[in-house]
């Protein structure tokens, strides 16, 4: 019996778990799960691409680790694998709840993790009768968030299954709160009505944190967050042009973080969460922020030496080599002085606004190699292939 790696492309992260199980002696299949032919018929089932039948490959693979990136092509793989009698990390029950930043948010509420003021109204901006006539729900469901969140920091409005900050929206008064309702159209990443939230005086960073679990084992936060931070959207997301730092976690926000992944994995025996979280920090601010803002502009000419690396596409053909290029950069960012002043200011903040976490999202297939990996300091394949070991 063996475990499979399921992909749709293979980039960085899927090369990035084959080298690490080469060099933790783990086997892997490979399994691609795009253009590929699922048959099922009377009591049996083929698995097969143009050029390869994958039926016995499948029937041997004891554990699946699941890194299709679409989330609903995952949805289907895991399900699917599960009832051809396979262990998926993550299974299709931690699919469904993380496809949803709503059912995330209300499986942490459930368990009593703070979270920012949610509000959903399962009704579309605009409906449209038998007879052609439009209604416009665009007022009424304004009213009804206005009514729900103080609306004089903002209310954030954000497609329930969508990612890297995509069609995330801040809303500072009425007009701009219809505009965004009005442009909320139902979409794969939003699939009905319209989910709010309030805004979190979060200052100029976010935290990705990591938590995992191993079959028999107790759950493990990872005591390095991910700082993702900048001052060039109030989404601090980096493919909106932000930087990352490491930062230490306090206890407090450790066992939050665990308690999260509890709430989510709940009986289930092995799993992988990435966590997003962000602290209230409201006026309790450590720092000047013209020289913090000077500071991340120092950074970031620093970090463009990281950025030409990832952008050279020589990792397609020669991996290993790219690799410690990525590395190399990496590590010299990280050397620089302004990076250990941002990073200050961050674990400072954290550890003073700790009482203020608040956790809004979880990621069930993270991207890790080059971020999470390097700037945390954990690469998420470890627990991912020993979560699948400990399943077999």
């Amino acid at each position: 019996m063996s475990i499979a790696l399921l992909y749709e492309r293979s980039e960085n992260d899927e090369n990035g778990i084959k080298l690490t199980a080469e060099k933790l002696g783990v086997p892997l299949t490979y399994l691609p799960f795009r253009k590929i032919a699922l048959a099922i018929h009377k009591n049996d089932y083929t698995v097969k691409t143009k050029g390869k039948d994958y039926t016995n490959i499948v029937k041997d693979i004891s554990v699946v680790l699941n890194r299709a990136q679409s989330k609903n092509r995952r949805l289907y793989a895991s399900h699917t694998l599960e009832l051809f009698g396979k262990k998926v990390i993550n299974n299709s029950q931690i699919e469904f709840t993380c496809y949803s930043k709503l059912r995330t948010l209300l499986h942490f509420w459930k368990e009593g993790i703070p979270i920012p003021k949610t509000v959903y109204v399962p009704c579309d901006p605009y409906d449209t009768t038998k007879s052609g006539t439009r209604i416009s729900n665009e007022a009424d469901i304004a009213d009804l968030l206005e009514n729900e969140i103080d609306s004089a920091e903002g209310i954030v409005i954000k497609p329930d299954a969508g990612t890297h900050g995509n069609k995330i929206v801040l809303s500072k008064n009425r007009e701009q709160l219809i505009t965004n309702i009005q442009e909320t159209m139902p979409s794969i990443t939003n699939p009905v009505g319209i989910i709010a939230q309030e805004l979190i005086r979060k200052w100029f960073y976010d935290l990705r944190i990591i938590v995992f679990k191993e079959k028999g084992k107790a759950p493990v936060c990872h005591s390095v967050a991910l700082a993702r931070a900048g001052f060039k959207d109030f989404r601090t997301n980096t493919y909106l042009g932000n930087l990352v730092f490491d930062a230490e976690l306090p206890l407090h926000i450790r066992n939050l973080s665990v308690k999260c992944g509890k709430a989510l994995g709940k009986e289930h025996e092995a799993w992988v969460f990435a966590l997003d979280a962000m602290i209230n920090v409201g006026e309790n601010k450590t720092a000047d922020e013209a020289q913090l803002k000077t500071e991340l502009n120092k950074a970031a000419k620093a970090f463009k030496a990281v950025q030409k690396v990832k952008a050279d596409e020589t990792r397609l053909q020669d991996f290993p080599t790219w690799n410690s290029k990525l590395e190399a950069a990496f590590h010299k960012f990280m050397n620089t002085q302004p990076y250990a002043k941002i990073k200050n200011v961050i674990e400072e903040s954290i550890d003073k606004n700790q009482k203020g976490v608040v956790f809004h999202e979880a990621n069930s297939c993270p991207e890790f190699w080059e971020q999470t990996r390097l700037i945390a300091g954990i690469n998420v394949a470890v627990p991912l292939i020993k979560s699948a070991q400990s399943m077999i």
